[in-house]
């Protein structure tokens, strides 16, 4: 029996290294999934992994695997997001992107849940959000308690 708000999920790139990571945080946060789509590249194709005790047969991605997709977690490269991002979005799914593909975009927001995630509602543009990148990410999370306390006004970050 689904978990009352569950939402069907599909993780493209689901087979990669961080694809995998996104299965397990979903896993471990008991994040409320009706269904869960693997999807990746044709080679990957019927592939098994396991999700919450349960085996998933990875599917090659193609349009008609977002069909009723509520989440699309994309981890795949930037120009595999450049062209399934948007058909996962046209068909109602809310893409949360984690190339570089999006980035410079203005219709896209860039989220760090624990910084901006009231931002979220503003995907309506495109009904796709990105992270800005991994250091990124790590900086504005110990960053931003800092600024909400001291008023920060200035950083400069170089990352190599």
């Amino acid at each position: 029996m689904s978990k009352p708000n569950a939402k069907k999920v599909a993780v493209l790139g689901a087979t990669g290294l961080v694809g995998t990571e996104m299965l397990k945080a979903l896993e471990h946060y008991d994040f409320p999934v009706s269904e869960l789509i693997a999807l990746a590249s044709p080679r990957s194709a019927g592939k098994k992994l396991k999700f919450k005790g349960e085996e998933i047969e990875v599917k090659a991605v193609a349009e008609e695997h977002f069909k009723g997709v509520d989440i699309a977690l994309f981890s795949a490269g930037g120009s595999t997001s450049k062209t399934w991002a948007p058909i996962a979005a046209a068909q109602g799914a809310l893409v949360i992107d984690n190339s570089s593909a999006w980035r410079m975009d203005p219709d896209v927001p860039l989220i760090v849940p624990e910084v901006n995630a009231a931002d979220i509602s503003y995907a309506n543009k495109k009904n796709i959000i990105a992270n800005p990148n991994c250091s990124t990410i790590i900086a504005n999370t110990v960053l931003f308690p800092l600024h909400l306390a001291a008023g920060l006004k200035y950083i400069n970050v170089s990352t190599y």
